[in-house]
């Protein structure tokens, strides 16, 4: 093998190496943005691509939805309470390109967003507001970082506010509030109930009233239901209108 014969092969097998060396798998949950020069150049979708050294590079992005566990955060109430909260977060990467050109980490990026969006969040309501309406304060977190990371072509899922802690001195307020507010409910109820048997024991005593012997009649009623027990004391009732009776005859002798 002469000279010229050997610098071809060595050439060969130097391009076939730098070849092998450039090939790059994108994955199926991928995407390449490729840069020629260090300008941006294309989108690459998922295969085998070449990148040559040198010349190009490429960075790999991530487009599956992220869950991201946005850190417990000291927070105030729009009523001055002190809390605090911590939440998930849902996004992915809609646009590669974007997230690599128009932020530098994105996922540090979304983290701290979503730290001070849910600060400002919880100090624009009130305790009880927050409480109540957890779902309603988190669709509006999610709007508000979704509209921010728009620019960065990211997409926000959704938002859940994982849990909210209150100091020990205001749960125990929050306690005596609800034993308070049972407590009248209560009152409420036994009252109403107090005045239906009222209304209901004047309709029957108008009833039996108007209708003679009826009283009477359920005297002996109760007496019977009362006497299937050995144990009852019977205090017998004599009727108004026995004594009226007796009254007219004691007053004809």
């Amino acid at each position: 093998m002469n000279y010229t014969n050997y610098t071809g092969l060595v050439i060969l097998i130097i391009f076939i190496i730098i070849v092998l060396r450039s090939i790059r798998q994108v994955n199926e949950y991928e995407r390449g943005v490729k840069f020629n020069f260090g300008k941006f150049y294309k989108i690459v979708n998922p295969g085998w691509r070449i990148v040559w050294p040198i010349f190009q590079s490429m960075k790999k992005v991530d487009v599956r939805t992220k869950a991201v566990d946005v850190p417990e955060q000291d927070a105030i109430t729009k009523d001055n309470v002190s809390i605090r909260i911590n939440a998930v977060l849902y996004y992915n990467v809609f646009n590669a390109s974007k997230a690599i050109l128009a932020v530098e980490d994105y996922a540090y990026a979304v983290s701290q967003l979503a730290q001070t969006t849910m600060r400002n969040a919880v100090g624009s309501v009130s305790l009880d507001e927050l409480l109540m309406e957890r779902d309603k304060i988190s669709t509006k977190i999610c709007k508000v970082i979704d509209e921010a990371t728009d620019p960065w072509g990211i997409k926000v899922e959704n938002v859940e506010l994982k849990d909210i802690r209150l100091p020990e001195e205001m749960k125990r307020v929050i306690a005596k509030v609800a034993e308070a507010e049972r407590e009248k409910q209560a009152v409420i109820t036994k009252a109403a109930g107090e005045v239906e048997a009222s209304k209901n024991l004047a309709s029957a005593a108008e009833i039996m009233g108007n209708t003679p012997g009826a009283l009477h009649l359920r005297t002996l009623s109760t007496i019977n239901d009362l006497s299937s027990d050995q144990s009852n004391t019977i205090i017998f009732a004599i009727p108004i209108e026995v004594l009226e009776a007796v009254k007219k005859i004691g007053d004809r002798k």
